[in-house]
């Protein structure tokens, strides 16, 4: 797939790292909020074997407050441009507003990665335009109500039904079906008996033709199960990413990229035999 000038093959399992630049997300909020932390985290990200770098500057967390245009803005543009500039890493902007969105394509952004799968008025003819590949996530609500009282007859049927709306609404629109990516958004609208359910059945979703993007890193399903806080969750958050990548999944979004990439590698070769 390509993604602006990088061409990836999706055949293999690969890793995105988390660049938060937000002072409230909900596993490094604040850390690198400031452009030159976000920098040197990039770098060491790079440096481990993230492919991707999917940077973000609306925290999306479970009761998150809505932030300006202007202020997102401001946050995520001078970083996606240093990156793009600075490294052969595909750049990944993770955010839902178009102006943002259009702005990043000219800055070099190579994935436009939307948590409310292009829903917003403006955002499919953004990606439209742009001719580069879009992440697709699925999300029962939104941010600030989605794990109020997440509910489904069958989850996997009830996503699969929601991608394949999107995806058609894509496709009326001139996105090229080469160019869509699947997320089943775990922790977005589901509890945790929906989340597994969806990691153990997530090859559920191949037959829809497009590759997954999953993120399962240090999320709060895993301090469910583990009864650990937020920064004791690499254990979990590795044997997750594992898992996800043995059931189909083709990129890991995590923040302890040099940890899951050895994982990766490991699921790679078991999957190369």
């Amino acid at each position: 797939m390509k993604f602006a000038s990088n061409e990836i093959d999706l055949s293999r399992v690969h890793v995105m790292g988390v660049l938060n630049v937000t002072p409230d997300s909900f596993s490094d909020g604040g850390r690198f909020s400031e452009a030159s932390d976000a920098l040197e985290q990039a770098d060491r990200m790079v440096k481990a074997g993230a492919t991707f770098i999917d940077v973000g500057g609306e925290s999306t967390r479970p009761g998150a407050t809505p932030i300006s245009l202007q202020e997102e803005m401001d946050r995520v543009l001078p970083v996606v441009e240093v990156l793009a500039k600075r490294y052969d890493a595909v750049v990944s902007v993770d955010s839902s507003s178009p102006d943002l969105l259009k702005e990043a394509v000219g800055l070099g952004m190579g994935l436009i990665n939307d948590v409310r799968a292009l829903q917003r008025a403006g955002a499919m003819e953004v990606a439209a335009e742009s001719n580069l590949p879009v992440c697709l996530m699925h999300m029962q609500g939104s941010p600030q109500s989605m794990q109020d009282a997440p509910s489904y007859q069958n989850a996997i049927s009830e996503i699969s039904h929601f991608f394949e709306q999107r995806v058609d609404a894509c496709l009326s629109m001139g996105i090229s079906r080469e160019n869509i990516l699947l997320d089943p958004g775990f922790g977005f609208g589901k509890t945790l008996t929906h989340n597994l359910m969806l990691l153990k059945n997530l090859k559920a979703f191949e037959s829809l033709g497009f590759p997954l993007l999953v993120g399962l890193s240090r999320k709060s399903m895993l301090g469910q199960i583990t009864d650990k806080e937020v920064d004791e969750r690499l254990a979990s958050s590795l044997s997750s990413a594992a898992i996800a990548a043995m059931n189909g999944a083709k990129i890991i979004r995590v923040h302890d990229v040099e940890e899951t990439v050895d994982v990766i590698k490991v699921v790679q070769a078991v999957l190369d035999i």
